[in-house]
């Protein structure tokens, strides 16, 4: 048999692919539903990609209160670098929208696009990580992190014992999971 080859297609996922196969059992208002939400998963990707470019460019945005326009355009009079990995280990790393660290400030903000509100525990988590990376002591530096969402954007100083808990809770983790691996 020689089969059919779909060059195009390598790496693409249909959205109703074998893999995700729930689909099967959906009416059409599920159907409608969770294709609107797959479309809004690829804009936030989109913009996602877009806000990085400008911000690599420096291409400021058209002064308004729409959160793309304030991500980008803080992030650029900041001077921050855009998707940025963060990693302690295999098992725990993550990727920062936008970061610096200037003059003893660690910065991090973070792009949401979707409805669902954010937690800025997610950024606490990558100022861990940057913590643990750069062997640097929380109590030792300020923190500030910004979620830009529904044309806000809420800003939270995180409490340093905050985030020495999350670098511990890291370690050990990190060395469970390495434990597991090894059959213990």
């Amino acid at each position: 048999m020689n089969f059919n080859t779909h060059f195009q297609l390598q790496g693409c996922h249909a959205f109703l692919s074998a893999s995700k196969y729930h689909w099967i059992n959906y009416d059409e208002e599920k159907l409608i539903s969770s294709f609107n939400k797959f479309q809004a998963t690829q804009r936030g990707t989109e913009l996602h990609e877009l806000a990085c470019q400008c911000i690599r460019l420096g291409v400021k945005l058209p002064k308004t209160n729409k959160t793309l326009n304030l991500y980008v355009n803080d992030a650029i009079g900041f001077k921050m670098h855009t998707e940025q990995v963060l990693y302690f280990s295999d098992n725990c790393f993550g990727t920062a929208d936008t970061i610096s660290f200037r003059k003893n400030l660690l910065r991090i903000h973070d792009l949401k696009t979707g409805e669902t509100p954010a937690s800025i525990k997610q950024l606490m988590v990558y100022a861990a990580l940057f913590c643990l990376e750069y062997n640097v002591k929380p109590f030792d530096i300020d923190i500030e992190l910004r979620l830009y969402q529904s044309d806000d954007v809420l800003i939270d100083i995180p409490d340093p014992d905050e985030i020495r808990a999350i670098m511990e809770k890291i370690i050990q983790f990190d060395k469970k999971i390495e434990q597991l691996k090894i059959g213990g």
